[in-house]
């Protein structure tokens, strides 16, 4: 499997992620959370920072299954997204997998809603421009 250089950047902060996809009853479905932050509502892919000695492909499948609950399986590299947090770089590379387990809120104070939608859904729901410009280049997965 491809996995990303992190070399290549300069990126302050580091981070892994998925789109956790499973066969819904009409297509594939993606797994999205809603973070609260300060009462502001944000849909977005689980993510989250590595953690020391930790490679990107063991974050994305840990922060997946700390922030939805659901085990999932790695399918391929999708791609990496870099943009600007409070002017400081991050590099967040994602990866398709597959649900191994259903998803349920967390109790752990940064998610408040775990949601499986469609593509079209998710392209609706998600907070952020470059979220949603990242999944509408993204084939879907081989389910």
């Amino acid at each position: 499997m491809h996995s990303p250089n992190p070399s290549l950047t300069e990126a302050k902060t580091r981070a892994a992620g998925g789109l956790v996809w499973r066969r819904g009853p009409s297509g594939p479905e993606l797994v999205l959370i809603r973070r609260d932050r300060h009462g502001f509502d944000e849909w977005s892919l689980p993510k989250g920072k590595l953690d020391p000695g930790e490679s990107y492909a063991e974050a994305a499948l840990r922060e997946v299954e700390e922030e939805t609950g659901i085990r999932a399986r790695l399918l391929r590299f999708a791609g990496i997204m870099q943009y600007l947090v409070q002017g400081e770089s991050k590099l967040v590379c994602f990866w398709d997998m597959e649900a191994l387990s259903d998803g349920k809120v967390q109790d752990n104070g940064e998610v408040a809603e775990v949601r499986w939608v469609t593509r079209d859904e998710a392209l609706r729901l998600l907070s952020h421009a470059q979220n949603r410009d990242f999944l509408r280049h993204q084939p879907l997965p081989p389910l």
